[in-house]
C-alpha cells in the first residue's frame, strides 16, 4: 500500500448545536468567548480536534469543557468548509446537533468560555466565526428529524396533553398551528393514545392526557408524520 502523498492539511474543528426544550420554549446553548479571535462574542460550543480523537470525542470533550454538558447523544449533520470563517486561517468544521430537556441540564462555563447560557432559539445574538450558517443548518436538521422520528416524545412528560404536543411543534418550526387541524391529524395516529386520565390542578375543564406507544409507532407510515 502506497502512503498518502503530502497534501494541504487544514485544522479540523467540531461544533455542537444543542437545542433545549423546557416549559413550552425552545432554547440553544451558546458560550461567550473569553479569548481572541472574537473575544466577547457568543458562539456555538466547539473547538479543535486533537490528534488522537474522533470527531465525536472532540464534540463531547468540548461540550464538557465549555458548558458542563455531558452524556448527550449527538447527531452529525454537516461538514462546513467555506473560506473566511476563521481569521487565523482555513478550518474544516464537523457539526453535530442534539435536542434535550434543558430543565435537566445546568450550563457551567469553563475552558475558553467566559459564560454559558440558554438563549431563546429565535432571539440569538450575532455569532463568532460566521456560525449563523451552521446554526441555520442545524435548525433545518432538527426540523427534518422531528418530521421523521418520534423525538417529541422524549421531551414531553410520559402523559401529556395535545396542547403540550402542539406547543413543542410550534416552537421547533416557529409557526402557529391551527389547533383543529392539528388534533385531526393526531387523531389518525394510533401510536398517540388517550390514557383515560385528565390533567390535574386545572381550575377549568381539565385536558385529556395522552401517551406515546412506541410499538404502534413502528407500524406507522412516517411519510406524513406532522
Amino acid at each position: 500500500m502506497n502512503p498518502l502523498k503530502d497534501k494541504s492539511h487544514y485544522p479540523i474543528t467540531v461544533d455542537s448545536v444543542i437545542f433545549g426544550y423546557a416549559e413550552g420554549k425552545l432554547y440553544v446553548a451558546l458560550i461567550e468567548r473569553k479569548i481572541d479571535p472574537f473575544k466577547g462574542m457568543w458562539a456555538i460550543p466547539g473547538g479543535f480536534m486533537e490528534d488522537d480523537e474522533t470527531a465525536e470525542e472532540t464534540a463531547l470533550r468540548e461540550l464538557q469543557e465549555e458548558t458542563g454538558l455531558e452524556n448527550i447523544f449527538l447527531e452529525q449533520f454537516h461538514v462546513f468548509s467555506e473560506l473566511g470563517r476563521d481569521p487565523r486561517g482555513r478550518t474544516i468544521t464537523v457539526a453535530f446537533f442534539a435536542l434535550i430537556n434543558s430543565d435537566n441540564y445546568h450550563l457551567v462555563a469553563s475552558s475558553d468560555a467566559a459564560a454559558a447560557k440558554w438563549w431563546p432559539t429565535y432571539q440569538i445574538p450575532p455569532l463568532a466565526f460566521q456560525q449563523e450558517i451552521i446554526y441555520s443548518k442545524a435548525l433545518s436538521a432538527l426540523r427534518l428529524a422531528m418530521k421523521t422520528r418520534p423525538l417529541a416524545f422524549e421531551l414531553l412528560p410520559k402523559e401529556f396533553t395535545l396542547t403540550q404536543l402542539q406547543q413543542l411543534y410550534e416552537q421547533v418550526y416557529n409557526i402557529k398551528i391551527d389547533t383543529r387541524n392539528f388534533r385531526r391529524k393526531v387523531g389518525k395516529m394510533e401510536f398517540i393514545r388517550a390514557s383515560g386520565k385528565k390533567q390535574e390542578g386545572e381550575k377549568h375543564r381539565p385536558a385529556m392526557l395522552y401517551h406515546y406507544d412506541p410499538a404502534l409507532y413502528k407500524e406507522f407510515s412516517k411519510e406524513n408524520f406532522f
